[in-house]
């Protein structure tokens, strides 16, 4: 019995071993696997750093405001008689646009009329009677100043029925009309708004710093929301003569002819003034910037040799960067002409990391980009 036993532990212990080899010999082989194991490469886009020469801009927000515009307003009070305008017209100088009611003034005007006319024909008589020195010159004068006192009273009356009739002040646009047909209007109450919109300003401001850089007639170029296809050429047309004390800004207008009328007063737009030298700049897509509070850097793809295959593998490097234009950064310090980085797929890199090139599907880089659904 205890023969037996002893067998049975034993074939148990050689069992143990058996076992424990060939989970030994196992994990070696996964060791060995392990250390000879590569990593498949990471697919990234890239792009050659290049040399362009880009002009120089100065960039600000602005707002759009006619070249003429009012609210068109009524200088007394009185009643709406008429009104000979469609909201959203377009009227020359001189249209008319609303009368008051003048009846008052009219009959007013009758009186004054014949008033001046029984001066008119007294000072004519008396004139005639002093040539033969039946009346004197103090009578003369009197009846002289009586015709010229009821010829102001008429003028008078026919200022106030002018006033009455509302005319456009300026060629232009109408906007919504403000007031109804009998409507009681009080001294500078609004009829319509009238705005010239060709041409139009923009005005806007820049910091002191780039006033050495300004001068009138320089091209500036505006885009708005409204269209973001569209692009305005206008020029500086008037640079403010002092600063705001606040903000050391300066005060800025530049001028669009805006023959199709897109840009309207009250309009937000962005405004870049395009300086007239051009210089010359490294650029590479902003996508290829790692940003990061210790600084911007981009992954460097350079070919490398292991176990007798060359392959490409990055490295990650410091750079600063200088200002933007459309999809592009220029790189000042950092990288030099011919470099290719890695411009997509770039938070899964690290250094040494083997990669390949897939440029088919990346969106091409723009000077002027345009999403179509921005």
């Amino acid at each position: 019995m205890a023969r037996k036993t002893i067998y049975g532990v034993a074939g148990v212990f050689i069992v143990l071993i058996v076992l424990a080899g060939v989970k030994a010999m196992q994990i070696h082989a996964l060791i060995a696997m392990g250390k000879s194991f590569v990593p498949p490469p990471e697919t990234i886009s890239s792009a050659v750093a290049h040399e362009e020469k880009w002009q120089d801009t100065l960039s600000a927000i602005g707002s759009v405001a006619a070249a003429q515009g009012v609210i068109v307003s009524p200088e007394i009070a009185g009643t709406v008689s008429e009104i000979d305008f469609e909201s959203g017209a377009t009227v020359k100088k001189g249209d008319l646009l609303l009368k008051l009611d003048t009846s008052s003034e009219d009959a007013q005007l009758r009186a004054a009329d014949a008033q001046t006319e029984w001066a008119k024909v007294s000072a004519e008589r008396l004139r005639a009677l002093r040539a033969d020195n039946t009346v004197s010159q103090s009578e003369l004068d009197q009846a002289e100043a009586a015709l010229k006192q009821a010829q102001a009273n008429a003028d008078t009356i026919h200022a106030t029925i002018d006033k009455k009739t509302i005319r456009a002040p300026f060629d232009g646009r109408l906007g919504i009309r403000l007031v109804n047909l009998g409507e009681q209007l009080t001294a500078g109450k609004g009829i319509v708004s009238l705005q010239s919109l060709m041409p139009v300003f923009v005005d806007f401001s820049l910091p002191q710093q780039d006033l050495s850089q300004l001068a009138t007639g320089l091209k500036v170029r505006a885009t708005s929301d409204s269209y973001p296809n569209n692009f305005f050429d206008g020029e500086l047309a008037a640079i403010n003569p002092d600063l705001d004390v606040a903000t050391r800004s300066i005060k800025l207008r530049a001028k669009y002819e805006n023959a199709g009328q897109l840009l309207r007063p009250g309009m937000f737009a962005r405004v870049e003034i395009i300086l007239p030298e051009a210089k010359p700049v490294l650029a590479i897509p902003a996508t290829a910037i790692l940003s990061a509070p210790f600084g911007d850097s981009i992954f460097l793809i350079e070919p490398q040799t292991a176990n007798g295959k060359t392959n490409l593998a990055v490295q990650q490097k410091f750079i600063r960067t200088g200002r933007t234009h459309g999809d592009f950064i220029s790189v000042e310090s950092g990288l030099k002409a011919g470099d290719k980085v890695a411009t997509a797929g770039i938070f899964k890199l690290r250094n040494g990391v083997s990669v390949q090139e897939n440029n088919v599907d990346t969106p091409k880089p723009s000077l002027t980009p345009n999403p179509p659904n921005s």
